[in-house]
C-alpha cells in the first residue's frame, strides 16, 4: 500500500502542472483539478486522478495545494466548496500580498481548516530540483506534519508563524530580481549603440561583475541589522559625491547611445534626497532607513 499522504493541486497552469507531475513522481496519489479540463490530460497520462469538479477534488485529499492566478481567484474556487475544506490543510501557493494571505487565513480557519501560505521560488522547469526552493508561513505544527511532502517540490524554508511573511519574502525577492533584470536590459542597450558589439559578450563580463558584487550583499545585509541593533557604524560605506559623480556619467552615456534614462531615476533620487538630508557618505543602513521612511 501506498503510505505517502495523498495530495490535490488545484490549478494547472504551467506551475501547477509542476507541481502536480512532481508529486506523481515521488509517488504520491495525486488528484488535479482546472476550469480547463484538457490541461490535466498529460498528468492523468501519469497516473494522475483528474476531478471533475473542485468539490471532488477537495474531497479526495487530506492536503489540498492551490496555485491560481490570484487570490481573489483562490476564494472564486473554493467559496462554493467551503464545508469540503473542513479537517483538511489547505496551502495556498499563489502569488499575493501578505494581507490578502492574512484574509484567505482567516477566511480557511473559519471553515474548520489549517491553513499555509507560501512562495514558489522557482521557474516550473525548476521545480523538483536543487534550484527550487518554496516559502511557507503559518502555523509550524501544519509545516511540520507535511514537510516531507513540501519538500518534492524543492527545499522548504518555513518563515514562521506570520501568515503574511511569505508572502512578503516571495514579492520581495521578486522585486530584487525586477531590479536585476531591469539592469541588465539597460546595459545591454547601452552597449548595442555600438557597432559589431553582442549582447552575449557583454553579459558574460557583466554576470562575472554581478557575481562578484553579489558576495557584498551579506556584508551589507550585516550593516543594516547592526544599524537597527545597536545604531553601529557602518562597515562599508562610499562618498556620495563619487555615487552621484558615477550616476551622472552614466546617464550621459545613455544619453550619447540613444537610451531612454527614465530607469535610473529611482537611484538618482535616493542618491539626491540622502545628500539633501545632509549625509555625506551613502551605506546600506542609511539607503535602508530612507526607504522605510516613505519619503520620495
Amino acid at each position: 500500500m501506498n503510505s505517502k499522504t495523498p495530495v490535490t493541486v488545484i490549478g494547472l497552469g504551467e506551475m501547477g502542472q509542476a507541481l502536480a507531475g512532481a508529486l506523481l513522481g515521488s509517488g504520491h496519489p495525486t488528484t488535479v483539478w482546472n476550469r480547463t479540463a484538457a490541461k490535466a490530460d498529460e498528468l492523468a497520462g501519469r497516473g494522475a486522478v483528474r476531478a471533475g469538479s473542485v468539490a471532488d477534488a477537495v474531497t479526495a485529499s487530506p492536503l489540498v495545494v492551490v496555485c491560481l492566478l490570484d487570490y481573489a481567484t483562490v476564494r472564486a474556487a473554493l467559496e462554493p466548496v467551503a464545508e469540503r475544506l473542513r479537517g483538511r490543510t489547505v496551502v495556498n501557493l499563489t502569488n499575493g500580498s501578505p494581507a490578502q494571505a492574512a484574509e484567505l487565513a482567516a477566511w480557511v480557519a473559519g471553515q474548520g481548516a489549517d491553513y499555509l501560505d507560501g512562495g514558489i521560488m522557482a521557474v516550473p522547469t525548476t521545480i523538483a530540483t536543487e534550484e527550487a526552493f518554496v516559502l511557507y508561513s503559518g502555523d509550524e505544527r501544519v509545516f511540520a506534519a507535511h514537510r516531507e511532502t513540501f519538500e518534492v517540490f524543492g527545499a522548504a524554508k518555513y518563515l514562521g508563524a506570520d501568515i503574511g511573511i511569505a508572502s512578503l519574502y516571495d514579492l520581495a525577492l521578486l522585486d530584487g530580481m525586477g531590479f536585476l533584470f531591469n539592469g541588465f536590459h539597460h546595459s545591454v542597450a547601452m552597449v548595442l549603440s555600438r557597432e559589431g558589439a553582442s549582447a552575449v559578450e557583454f553579459t558574460e563580463l557583466l554576470v562575472t561583475w554581478l557575481t562578484n558584487m553579489a558576495k557584498v550583499l551579506p556584508a551589507l545585509a550585516a550593516d543594516v541589522d547592526a544599524d537597527r541593533r545597536e545604531g553601529a557604524e557602518p562597515a562599508i560605506t562610499q562618498g556620495l559625491d563619487v555615487q552621484l559623480a558615477a550616476d551622472v556619467n552614466i546617464r550621459e552615456a545613455a544619453r550619447e547611445a540613444g537610451v531612454s534614462t527614465a530607469e535610473l531615476a529611482p537611484g538618482t533620487a535616493i542618491l539626491k534626497a540622502l545628500l539633501a538630508a545632509g549625509h555625506k557618505e551613502w551605506s546600506a543602513p542609511v539607503t535602508v532607513r530612507h526607504l522605510r521612511s516613505g519619503k520620495d
